[in-house]
């Protein structure tokens, strides 16, 4: 079953790569992001912390938010409008190589876009990257249990929408909301105190303060809300909901429209 979820996945991923739309938002679109703040947003946030930097800590996590939840949330409830899942239910294929299959693809996105921003943010921008074993440990397991997550909550959230018409219109917001209130365009410290606390309920919340301990330098950690980086509540919080993502998605995901019974 291995080989046949291999193939799923490089089968979804060359589909994902020729959709230009696809690509321009996923892969693109954070970079262009990173242009135009970088370029409007110079001042520091802190002693020897510009706002780019901690900007592109946030756009990492958010672009994993983007390929594993936006683009699975949008693109399941267009292949079971079509009549690909009922048609994928009725062969001999496994179940679980499908969602193997869009597992791969996320993770190979992903690892593509972060390495895109990465690439950019240091080479003109001034990003320094880690420099030790240990910050790059903490951003492996990070973007992992990240991704996770996200995948996993935007297989689940794939089912909310009732028409491939509508999901990009029940998605967007949601994807939205959850980057304006987790500290990816503005400084978390820095929003309404109610709009912390609902983001902190949330994994891009957790993500972002995990990405902001790779990539910034330790003294920022006494401007995070607890005065620390609080990298085991950043895992125990993204490994609850890789669970709770996982149930949901075993409790609500339909392989048909309720049209089709």
């Amino acid at each position: 079953m291995m080989d046949l979820a291999v193939r799923q996945g490089v089968l979804e991923t060359k589909q994902f790569l020729r959709s230009r739309e696809a690509v321009v938002f996923s892969l693109l679109f954070p970079v262009m992001l990173l242009v135009i703040f970088a370029a409007i947003f110079t001042f520091e946030i802190a002693p020897g912390v510009e706002f780019s930097q901690y900007f592109i800590a946030g756009m990492i996590a958010s672009g994993l938010l983007s390929v594993g939840f936006q683009s699975l949330a949008i693109q399941i409830p267009i292949e079971r409008d079509r009549g690909v899942l009922k048609r994928l239910r009725g062969t001999p294929m496994p179940k679980p190589v499908y969602f193997a299959g869009k597992v791969i693809m996320v993770l190979a996105i992903g690892a593509a876009e972060t390495v895109l921003l990465l690439v950019v943010a240091a080479l003109f921008y001034d990003l320094p990257l880690p420099s030790s074993v240990d910050k790059w440990l903490t951003f492996g397991w990070v973007a992992l249990l990240g991704i996770t997550a996200c995948t996993l909550c935007g297989i689940a959230f794939s089912s909310v929408a009732r028409t491939a018409r509508s999901a990009p219109a029940v998605v967007t917001p949601v994807a939205l909301l959850l980057q304006f209130t987790s500290g990816v365009f503005f400084v978390y410290t820095q929003l309404p105190e109610v709009m912390q606390r609902i983001a902190a309920l949330f994994p891009l919340k957790w993500m972002c303060q995990g990405m902001r301990s790779v990539f910034l330098p330790d003294s920022f950690a006494a401007q995070e809300p607890a005065g620390s980086w609080e990298l085991g509540r950043v895992a125990l919080v993204l490994g609850g909901w890789c669970i709770l993502g996982l149930v949901l998605c075993l409790v609500t995901f339909r392989w048909t429209t309720k049209r089709d019974g």
